[in-house]
């Protein structure tokens, strides 16, 4: 293997183990906005499981009780919006908005006495005979459990919500909640069920993050951000599964290209290829944007290079995304 072909490998299996945690918040946000719930709580919540993840595995010793007190914490954080938005009727965006605030507070606070420990991380399983295939050895099948468990998802949340019937009942609540009533399914009972399962994987993100990622706990984490981004990839992804995991793995690209072209322009400011990968993120929501107006796809129905970008971006919001739904 030549030195070129060492770094694009190197590359590109940074990227798979970058983007793990991205993806988790992502598909678990994805899979409560299919319901037609916002949970805005992402950016503390990850932060929080962050913290709460790295002081269990470093008081008790085991890396297992740390992930499963941080998806613990990423549950309860989205029970708490869901209750507040679903059953007390209030605005989902300003609890959401409210608990993030909150909860990356609480992170900062609650994780000093551990800040710049030195704790446990998890350890790399190269998966025998796979990881030695040239190329894609090094980049799929050389990772930890956590980066392995991130793209098994990708599959799994795709085959949940588009080939099951709970996946139709999910899909049909978050397009039109009372035509799924009259058909026996109670909105609220589901859009909490996918809004505390979405905040698992939420938790498991921030664990993700503190025992693998950027191993150990400070601030800043490292992790900052990263919920608005989840946020916007779901939106990137058009509320798609696969769409919105390969927005993250772009993300992780640009994130890990930031660190590639620190030492090729040392004279440039480590600052402006740390924040890059955010503006570019706004630029291409903003393309989504312009791409999905009717003008537009007008305009390019005799042009099959266009159809094509605008097909790639294309994508809706669930109909009741955001509207609690409020028996007769």
């Amino acid at each position: 293997m030549g030195m070129s072909d060492l770094n694009l490998t190197l590359l590109l299996a940074g990227v798979v183990a970058g983007a793990a945690p991205i993806v988790l918040a992502t598909l678990g946000e994805t899979i409560t906005e299919k319901a037609g719930f916002i949970n805005l709580s992402l950016d503390g919540t990850i932060l929080l499981s962050a913290m709460t993840a790295f002081a269990t595995a470093y008081e008790t010793g085991s890396l297992a009780l740390g992930f499963i007190s941080a998806a613990a914490v990423g549950s309860i954080v989205a029970a708490v919006v869901a209750v507040f938005g679903i059953y007390l009727r209030q605005s989902q965006v300003a609890v959401g908005f409210v608990l993030t605030l909150m909860t990356r507070d609480l992170a900062y606070f609650l994780g000093n006495p551990y800040s710049r420990l030195q704790g446990p991380q998890i350890s790399p399983f190269p998966i025998p005979f796979l990881a030695d295939i040239p190329f894609l050895g090094p980049i799929f099948f050389n990772h930890n459990l956590p980066v392995y468990f991130s793209l098994i998802f990708i599959a799994l949340c795709t085959w949940f919500i588009y080939r099951t019937p709970a996946g139709l009942r999910l899909r049909a609540v978050g397009e039109h909640p009372r035509a799924a009533y009259t058909r026996g399914i109670n909105p609220n009972s589901l859009q909490m069920f996918c809004t505390v399962a979405g905040g698992f994987f939420v938790g498991l993100a921030g664990a993700v993050f503190s025992l693998s990622a950027k191993p150990g706990w400070g601030r800043p984490q490292g992790a900052e951000g990263t919920g608005w981004i989840a946020l916007a990839l779901v939106i990137f992804g058009g509320w798609n599964p696969i769409k919105a995991a390969i927005g993250a793995y772009l993300f992780s690209l640009l994130q890990v290209l930031g660190i590639w072209f620190q030492g090729i322009f040392p004279t440039v400011p480590a600052q402006v290829f740390q924040v890059a990968p955010f503006p570019l993120m706004i630029f291409t929501l903003l393309i989504m944007s312009v791409v999905q107006k009717e003008s537009v796809r007008t305009w390019a129905e005799d042009r099959a290079w266009m159809k094509s970008v605008i097909r790639i971006f294309s994508g809706n919001a669930p109909s009741a995304l955001g509207k609690p739904y409020i028996p007769d």
